[in-house]
């Protein structure tokens, strides 16, 4: 049996133009809703992502997030 598709947490986000651009992107191409597109990449987190990359491109990210502040 499915499991139910409930949202249950509702939280504030912060995010970039460019992260919310690429949020809506993937969210329009997967015929899903802004919330919904979350929901999959968080529970589907290792398989959506690659896992030798993603501790470079998140040490690039931390670099650079101060000066982004500004």
């Amino acid at each position: 049996m499915a499991k139910r598709f409930r949202l249950t947490r509702r939280f504030s986000v912060a995010m970039t133009e460019d992260g919310y651009r690429g949020l809506r992107g993937f969210a329009a191409a997967a015929g899903l809703d802004e919330g919904e597109a979350l929901s999959f990449l968080f529970e589907n987190f290792d398989s959506v992502t690659d896992s030798e990359v993603l501790g470079h491109r998140l040490r690039l990210f931390n670099a650079e997030l101060e000066a982004r502040k500004r």
